[in-house]
């Protein structure tokens, strides 16, 4: 096994080597450039981060005090000296202060800035002294001398800690004036664009430590020097040759010796931060456990690797054990085992869990991802809509600064109500007008809608029109004079045109005849009731997805789906052809799934079966069989109710991030391609968004035919 090279990892350039001489003349002042510890004071009452400092209610009033004065002053003017020597005489009877944080400017004058990752805090040092080096011997021994050598060599982004009293400045800003500074940690790499963070989208995923940093270092505006603040200019940020560079960024700023001050784009506005995005997250999180903790529930741990792959209609990651020598699958839900509990006892039980499903990536789908799953006895589907929503306004209130309303995209969402319909009152209601086809005849929606959408012909041949328009409306045809006509995806018009394509059109419509679309089906009435009904289920819910779930934007309990895509719900009592099923949708995603639980051990067997012939049929996701499951329920489970809501889109509502990826920490990416180009710099390789495995050369009418699906959309399913 070929094992890189430290070099071959922190790639050698000036910076990087700069930076490497300034930790070697650190260690000759410091001996220890990585110590074990530093302990912050707590003159805040609790440790003295930067955030609990500046939030220290004694602080905050002396703060608000002099910024009051300064507001009021005139440009350049200053705050009257016995005033801001009153404030600074009461800040020094707090006594010395212990901070430390990561540089956020380079150390060029005597003022810079740390940050704890939340809030920054200005530090000044006087060359003149009093500045002693505490030297990292394990003893504190101070160094009078070099205390300002020390400060000349440190880089931004390097951590230190330091010592000395509060006072404040002329333009009114917190500072800390050190007298004791000792060296903590060194950053080898240069940091991102304090002005604009990282911009790519996927730099920010594959490299998020970085996009965390970035984001705490990331200013609207900063005081010049001449007021207090850290000197105006600063090392070339990351794009300008860091390991976060794309080569566009490298070739824009090859030449470039200053940074850009150009403000950040969410500057002034509302937009999130990463730290906001994924303390947000966590703030959702924590609500929806206390919520659950408050009214009674137990928390369970359930296996992470499981003999079965079941809980879900999905295809799973598979290990081997090699002591058991058998075969054991990522879970995929934790459904059958919460239920177990609830046989053993459990009334009231809930998961936080991580599921695993190997399919495809998008917008919205994670092959790693969040669920919260939890089960009620005696209650049935009615009571787990009331209780879902109760919960969901509670979290969501307390994740979002108390309001429930949430701005997503361009769209408003109102979390104060939830609507409730069933799935064929969404699909009246909502179903487009048809396309008229080549011979002008019409779709006859009106027989479809009298028949209560059990047609089984009609219902088909819909389905079938819905996939089709999906699998053709981000397509462009593209023409050779010595080819037939071709249909690709529209980033691929630049490779095509490359081969002596051109844009033949941009939109591609289906060509098609009402009459002979549905006769295709007319054999399926001759199937038996059984096979209908299955048949029935899957295109109810396929004209449902293409066409309902966009429009569903304010929170919404979609109603009685089909039983046959259903295998663990209870069929209604009014009916038998109809779960007590519910998915909530929010702005066009599902967000959670629940129904009431089937507990007939001799029913739930006969649905496994069902599901098996699927699986024969070629439908990789559909259940397996759970002996041991059989015999729990054999035990007997009293009625209960259960649901799954799916976490990380919950957060991509309440941050308004329009990719899964962007509230994950740490999401599944390619591998970088390439590594080293001739300036040791990363290439990055990035990711193609294609909708599907179809291969370039395919017609329009074969492409017309091909399921643009890559992963199902029933993702949040329990």
């Amino acid at each position: 096994m070929s094992i890189p090279s430290f070099d071959e990892i922190i790639e050698p350039n000036d910076q990087t080597e700069a930076r490497k001489a300034s930790l070697a003349a650190l260690k000759d002042l410091v001996g220890n450039v990585y110590p074990n510890k530093f302990v912050r004071s707590k003159v805040s009452g609790v440790e003295d981060t930067i955030t609990n400092l500046k939030a220290f209610a004694p602080v905050v009033e002396i703060v608000d005090e002099i910024k009051a004065v300064v507001a009021t002053l005139a440009e350049r003017e200053r705050p009257p000296a016995e005033l801001k020597d009153a404030l600074n005489e009461r800040l020094r009877a707090f006594g010395n202060v212990r901070i430390s944080g990561r540089l956020t400017t380079p150390t060029r004058g005597n003022f810079v800035h740390l940050t704890d990752g939340i809030n920054k805090l200005q530090i000044y040092c006087n060359k003149k002294g009093p500045l002693a080096l505490v030297l990292n011997d394990g003893n504190d021994t101070l160094d009078e001398e070099n205390g300002w050598g020390a400060w000349q060599l440190l880089d931004h982004g390097d951590f230190v800690g330091a010592e000395g009293y509060l006072f404040i400045t002329n333009t009114g800003e917190l500072s800390v004036h050190v007298e004791k500074l000792q060296f903590l940690a060194k950053a080898l790499l240069p940091m991102p664009d304090k002005m604009h963070g990282i911009a790519d989208p996927e730099l920010q995923r594959r490299f998020r430590y970085a996009d965390l940093i970035a984001s705490s270092l990331q200013v609207k505006a900063e005081p010049p020097a001449s007021a207090g603040g850290p000197d105006s200019k600063a090392e070339p940020p990351a794009s300008a040759g860091g390991p976060l560079s794309t080569p566009k960024d490298r070739d824009d700023n090859k030449n470039a010796s200053t940074t850009i001050s150009k403000p950040p784009a969410n500057a002034g506005g509302t937009a999130l931060t990463t730290r906001e995005v994924f303390e947000r997250r966590a703030r959702l999180i924590s609500g929806l456990r206390r919520f659950l903790d408050d009214a009674g529930f137990i928390e369970a741990e359930t296996p992470m690797l499981t003999p079965k792959a079941t809980g879900a209609a999905a295809k799973p990651f598979e290990t081997h054990h090699n002591a058991l020598d058998i075969p054991l699958y990522a879970r995929v839900a934790p459904e059958l085992y919460l239920k177990r509990l609830v046989v053993g006892g459990f009334e009231k039980v809930y998961e936080l869990n991580r599921n695993f499903r190997n399919e495809g990536l998008s917008q919205r789908h994670n092959p790693e991802f969040t669920m919260l799953e939890f089960y009620v006895a005696y209650m049935d589907v009615n009571g787990m809509m009331d209780l879902a929503e109760t919960m969901i306004k509670d979290a969501v209130a307390k994740a979002n600064n108390g309001s429930l309303v949430v701005k997503y995209g361009e769209n408003e969402i109102d979390f104060g109500g939830f609507a409730r319909i069933s799935m064929k009152d969404a699909v009246r209601r909502y179903l487009p007008d048809l396309p008229r086809d080549f011979k002008g005849g019409s779709f006859p929606t009106s027989e479809l809608i009298e028949s209560d959408f059990n047609d089984i012909v009609l219902m088909t041949a819909l389905a079938e029109f819905a996939r089709q328009s999906v699998s053709t409306k981000n397509l462009v045809g593209m023409m050779n004079e010595a080819e037939e006509l071709v249909s690709v995806p529209k980033e691929k018009i630049p490779e095509y045109e490359e081969a002596g394509y051109s844009v033949y059109q941009t939109e591609i419509e289906l060509g098609f005849v009402w009459d002979l679309k549905i006769n295709k089906f007319k054999h399926l009435e001759s199937l038996s009731e059984n096979e209908q009904s299955v048949l029935l289920g899957t295109a109810i819910a396929e004209v449902f997805e293409n066409y309902v779930e966009r429009l569903l934007i304010n929170p919404t309990f979609v109603t009685d789906y089909p039983k046959s895509i259903s295998p663990l719900s209870k069929a209604s009592p009014e009916n038998p052809n109809i779960a007590e099923r519910f998915e909530l949708f929010i702005n066009g995603m599902e967000v959670a799934n629940g129904f009431s639980e089937l507990n007939d051990p001799k029913e739930q067997y006969e649905r496994f079966v069902d599901q098996m012939s699927e699986r024969e049929r070629g439908d990789e996701e559909a259940m397996v069989l759970d002996e041991d499951y059989i015999r729990a329920l054999s035990y007997g489970m009293p009625p209960a109710a259960g649901i799954g809501i799916g976490i990380d889109r919950l957060v991509m509502l309440l941050t308004n991030k329009h990719s899964i990826r962007d509230v994950i920490l740490f999401p599944h990416m390619r591998p970088v391609a390439a590594r080293v180009d001739e300036e040791s710099k990363v290439t990055e390789t990035h990711e193609l968004h294609s909708s599907a495995n179809v291969p370039d050369t395919a017609t329009v009418s074969e492409r017309q035919s091909f399921e643009f699906i890559d992963v199902p959309e029933n993702e949040q399913d329990k």
